[in-house]
């Protein structure tokens, strides 16, 4: 039976620990992270494919630095779009080689995203996220004169923090379900998509900020009626007491526990809650069942061969 399956690369899916991040080394991770994804589209599956882009925003941003007044600013929706283009090629060019190896017929399309926000969104208010380059503190007073916020990063430097909105709908989910029922796969919602909000004209206006690329992904798959999000991270599944000597990896989780354990503050806010609450904010709107794993290991946890499988109920 054909499902629709939301598929999220998260920020290592491309640019590993320890590796400069390179174009080339990019496409060659890329090879890598797509595999399971040409079976996917083999079984049958309409799928979406969504991703991260911390390191690549980080780059745009480090060289709109260092080239200011000698080429223009780039505000920060317009880096994640660049990030959404430059990522995008890659996974789109590198699908469709591969599923051409496979005998595999099918259009691969990456659609560039906006993300609807709330324009009154408290954490519009309230900066957090570090991105960018580490400056020096003879450096900041220059950063804060262009209106930009900055705090000490886990005593590595500073850094500029920006506003997280949660993303409430996608503006291009038509076409995205348009591009589906016409056979293709669809690249979307990378780095959570482009943060706008509707003005009182109805006309789309961009707001500074990133948004959560797998809260994103769970507003999109709702939107265009997927059963199956599957988020691929670092490690093989969600777990209890990570990194201590009681560490368990929660195979099985309902709705209701996930809830429970996010209350406890059972993970972590920089990593796996946001993957959780996707998890759960997916389920709760419409979604059958959510799969969270490392990369590789896509095809084993569909078959419950490892990672977490969270659902209903």
């Amino acid at each position: 039976m054909e499902s629709t399956i939301v598929v999220a690369l998260g920020g290592n899916a491309l640019i590993k620990k320890g590796q400069k991040g390179t174009v080339y080394e990019q496409f060659s991770n890329a090879r890598k992270a797509l595999g399971e994804v040409v079976e996917l589209v083999r079984q049958g599956n309409r799928v979406v494919i969504t991703h991260g882009n911390g390191p690549q925003v980080g780059n745009i941003i480090i060289r709109t630095e260092a080239a200011l007044g000698k080429a223009y600013d780039v505000p920060l929706g317009v880096a994640v779009a660049e990030s959404e283009g430059e990522i995008g090629y890659m996974l789109q060019q590198t699908l469709q080689n591969k599923l051409k190896a496979a005998g595999i017929k099918k259009d691969v399309v990456t659609v560039l995203t906006q993300a609807i926000c709330d324009k009154n969104d408290p954490q519009l208010k309230n900066p957090t996220k570090p991105i960018g380059p580490f400056y020096s503190r003879e450096e900041i007073d220059r950063v804060e004169k262009r209106g930009l916020t900055v705090v000490s990063d886990s005593g590595r430097g500073y850094r500029r923090v920006v506003p997280s909105p949660v993303p409430r709908d996608i503006v291009e989910k038509n076409a995205v379900e348009k591009l589906l029922s016409a056979g293709s796969v669809v690249i979307a919602a990378g780095g959570g998509g482009m943060p706008v909000y509707v003005d009182r004209k109805g006309n789309l206006e961009g707001i500074d900020a990133v948004v959560d690329k797998d809260l994103a992904s769970a507003v999109l798959g709702n939107a265009i009626g997927a059963q199956e999000l599957i988020i691929l991270t670092s490690v093989e599944c969600v777990y209890s007491a990570f990194n201590t000597a009681e560490q368990e990896c929660l195979r099985k989780l309902t709705v209701s526990k996930a809830n429970e354990l996010m209350q406890r503050g059972e993970f972590s806010e920089g990593s796996m809650k946001p993957k959780v609450l996707a998890a759960v904010q997916f389920l709760e709107h419409g979604g059958k069942r959510v799969i969270i794993t490392a990369l590789g290991k896509l095809l084993e946890a569909r078959k419950g061969k490892t990672g977490t499988e969270i659902t209903t109920g």
